[in-house]
C-alpha cells in the first residue's frame, strides 16, 4: 500500500472559486507534470498550489529517503473556504454593502506511485 503525505496553508487570501478550476488541472497527475503545470499558470491560485505541492514533496522525501521526484504522483487536492473579511462601502441614503473577501485553506496530498 501507498503511503501518502500532505501538507496544508490556511487563511490564503484568494478565493476558493478561483483556485479550484486550477487545483481540477494538476489532481492525479505524476508529481513532476503538475510542477510544470503550475508553473507556467498565470493564475494567482497557480502559485498558491504550487507551494503547498512542493512542500508536501518535500515532506515525502524527508520522511523516506528513498523517494524522488519521480516517484510521486498528486493524490488528493482540497481547496475549501476559510473564515471571510467583512468590509463595508458607504452607499447613498445611508445605506452600505458589504464585501467579502474570502479566503482559502489548500490541502496537497502526494503518494508514492504504485510500480507493478
Amino acid at each position: 500500500m501507498a503511503k501518502s503525505y500532505k501538507a496544508v496553508a490556511k487563511y490564503l487570501m484568494v478565493s476558493p472559486a478561483k483556485v479550484r478550476p486550477v487545483a481540477n488541472l494538476v489532481r492525479g497527475k505524476n508529481y513532476e507534470e503538475a510542477y510544470g503545470i503550475l508553473l507556467a499558470m498565470p493564475q494567482k491560485g497557480a502559485r498558491f498550489i504550487l507551494k503547498v505541492l512542493e512542500s508536501a514533496g518535500a515532506n515525502a522525501m524527508y520522511q523516506n529517503n528513498k523517494l524522488d521526484e519521480s516517484q510521486l504522483f498528486v493524490s488528493a487536492i482540497y481547496v475549501d473556504g476559510g473564515p471571510m473579511l467583512k468590509r463595508v462601502w458607504a452607499r447613498s441614503h445611508g445605506k452600505r454593502d458589504i464585501l467579502l473577501r474570502r479566503m482559502s485553506h489548500i490541502t496537497v496530498e502526494v503518494s508514492e506511485s504504485v510500480e507493478e
